[in-house]
């Protein structure tokens, strides 16, 4: 499948769902959509966005100002601040994504939170195709053990 409508097809399963069943950012103030020139949302492999874009350390990132056009978010956005993480014998499962954890107060009070599980459950979908592309699914293993170090990082301290 074209990454241009394998992505198109993941934001429209995510569709207007959020994490929580109120808008999240009312919480933070946005918190996740204050980058700057050095911060933003990580970029899928061969995605599009209409944000403006820099490269860090070889990982692309989107970068947004506070406001953008809800329909041309990245798609990281639009499942911050989960992930669905894939497993090493190659299951998807949605996770709170570590890498958040400085800027989402929902990932700091994980247990606290009652998400809506209709909104994880399209993550996951999400998340299963992703998977059937070879360099979607490349990234999906590269970031889960990502996470996967950082989360051992952070339980080690």
């Amino acid at each position: 499948m074209n990454r241009n409508r394998l992505y198109k097809k993941a934001k429209t399963i995510i569709g207007d769902k959020t994490p929580l069943y109120k808008d999240c950012g009312i919480i933070c103030g946005g918190a996740c959509c204050k980058g700057d020139d050095g911060t933003g949302m990580l970029l899928f492999p061969g995605e599009s966005t209409g944000l403006a874009v820099t490269e860090k350390d070889g990982v692309r990132l989107a970068v947004c100002k506070g406001k953008c056009d809800r329909c041309e978010r990245p798609l990281s956005c639009m499942i911050f601040p989960f992930f669905p993480y894939l497993t090493k014998e190659g299951k998807i499962k949605v996770i709170p994504d570590i890498r958040g954890y400085a800027v989402c107060p929902l990932i700091r009070n994980y247990a606290d939170a009652r998400f809506d599980r209709g909104f994880l459950m399209r993550v996951k979908k999400v998340g299963r195709l992703l998977k059937e592309d070879e360099e979607c699914r490349d990234f999906l293993y590269e970031t889960s053990r990502e996470i996967d170090m950082l989360t051992e990082l952070m339980t080690t301290f």
